[in-house]
């Protein structure tokens, strides 16, 4: 393998194994400032949902739709209600991931960056091109 390669790999970094909805939410966000989510309770950390008002599976639909035409984003995981997705840049995976919340009409967010401390704010901002997505 070239170092090229090795380097790549090296920056991809592990995926996290405490992904995915636990007790009804989303993992909570780490302290380091490379996270948000729509469940965290503090404000460096909170981003707000997507919300939505028609039909719960059609905003599935559209999540899904908006994260297909991404070019850095493949959906990884899928069950009814959730979809966990990887957002690839030239250096790093991201890991992203989608709860519904049908009842409230909301879509929880959470986007986290595997390596690293701070993001520069890559995921808020990655999570609000998404919203203004679903928006068009």
């Amino acid at each position: 393998m070239s170092l090229l390669s090795s380097i790549l790999v090296a920056c991809a970094g592990k995926q996290p194994g405490n992904l995915g909805i636990q007790g009804g939410q989303l993992t909570a966000c780490p302290g380091s400032p490379n996270c948000v989510s729509s469940q965290a309770v503090d404000e460096s950390h909170r981003i707000a949902p997507l919300i939505f008002d028609d039909d719960p599976d059609a905003a599935v639909v559209r999540l899904k739709r908006a994260l297909l035409n991404r070019a850095d984003t493949t959906i990884i995981e899928e069950h009814p209600g959730y979809l966990r997705v990887e957002f690839r840049t030239t250096l790093f995976v991201d890991d992203g991931e989608f709860l519904l919340d049908g009842e409230k009409r909301l879509l929880h967010v959470r986007s986290a960056s595997r390596l690293g401390y701070s993001d520069l704010g890559k995921n808020r901002r990655r999570m609000e091109e998404i919203r203004r997505q679903l928006a068009e």
